[in-house]
Order: structure tokens, then sequence, then C-alpha cells
């Protein structure tokens, strides 16, 4: 295994009025991995966002996994291309090294997905760093908020807090896609898909 560094993001908009979102889950997920790693988030000087450097999961035989950067962007979600391409470019991380943690409607709430590269489904933050990146093929770790009830608009649905029952469940998938996470960097992203996606 080569020393590459991970460029690992957390999807979500700034500021505590959206932190509790549907939309947020990513930095979610993301606080939870630099809370394992004993990692805390900094202003980067040369991107608009958040991050710290850590060493995530453990290797077989017990080394320390692979090194991170994990990021939260402290742009709005629309405009997340220019943060992941920037840090992506500084720390000298090829687009197959780029993972990003993100919220996703077309899959139930409770359910992690993973893939690398095709469609955005919609996901305006992914759209806009496929084009900043200039290639899909980066990996998503997709963590399911279901569909908006009845005739909700998606915009609706994503920019409100989780419900109350879901949001007992919420810190297992949030542990549950943190694990993912890890999976992809330590064993592969075949095997993660093996994992995850047999729990559906």
């Amino acid at each position: 295994m080569t020393d590459t560094p991970w460029l690992v993001v957390g999807l979500g908009n700034p500021g505590s009025k959206y932190a509790g979102n549907r939309h947020n889950v990513g930095q979610m997920v993301l606080d939870l991995l630099a809370e394992r790693a004993g990692a805390r988030f900094a202003r980067h000087p040369r991107a608009q966002a958040a991050v710290a450097e850590a060493r995530l999961g453990v290797l077989p035989g017990g080394a320390p996994g692979p090194r991170v950067v994990l990021a939260k962007p402290s742009t709005y979600m629309n405009v997340s291309g220019g943060p992941v391409s920037g840090l992506a470019r500084y720390y000298g991380i090829d687009a197959d090294h780029v993972l990003v943690v993100h919220d996703e409607v077309d899959i139930p709430f409770d359910t992690i997905k993973l893939k690398t590269g095709g469609g955005e489904g919609g996901h305006n933050g992914l759209r806009d760093i496929t084009k900043a990146l200039g290639t899909k093929d980066y990996v998503r770790v997709r963590v399911g908020v279901g569909r908006p009830p009845g005739r909700m608009d998606t915009a609706d649905h994503v920019l409100k807090d989780f419900s109350a029952t879901e949001r007992k469940d919420l810190p297992i998938l949030v542990d549950d896609a943190a694990d993912a996470v890890e999976m992809v960097l330590v064993e592969g992203l075949l095997a993660a898909q093996g994992r995850f996606h047999s729990k559906v």
C-alpha cells in the first residue's frame, strides 16, 4: 500500500442553523471520524474548509491506517467544488483518493451505499465537485435520508432536521457511515460495498 493520503470530505452547510439538517449528515460523519482519530479541525489557510490530518483505521498486523485529510467545506453545499479541488491540489491528491460523504434521498434512512463515479442524482454539492475536479471518478459514501413525505419539495426535506424517530437511530447511522469510510480506506471499495450493500 502506498502512503498517498486520502481526502475525505463531509458535505453540509455552514453555521449552527443547518447543523442538524439531513443535508449535513456528511459533516456529522466527519466529526465522528475526527473524534475517533483524536484529531481537531482547524481552518485551512488556502481553502475554504476546516481540515484535520490524521490516520484512520488499523491495517492488518495492527499498523495505523492510511493518512487522511478530513475536510468540511465552509462554503454552502452547492459550491463545495472549490474547496474540494483546492485541497486536492494543495495536498497532491488525485480524484481516485477523494472520498465524499453525503446525504442521499434516493435510498432509505438507515441505509448506506458506496460507489465510484456515476451520476449525482440531482445532488448539487456532488455536481459542483464533479465540475471542479473535472471527473466523476471519486468515491461516494451515500448516507440514506429517505424521500420527502407527500408532496414536500426535496430541498425542503434535506434542509430540515431529522425527525424525532430518526434521531433515535441517527448515532447508529453515523457510526456505520464512519465504519464504511474506514473500510474503504483500509480494505478497498469492493470489500466495503460487500459489507454495507448486503445489509440493505
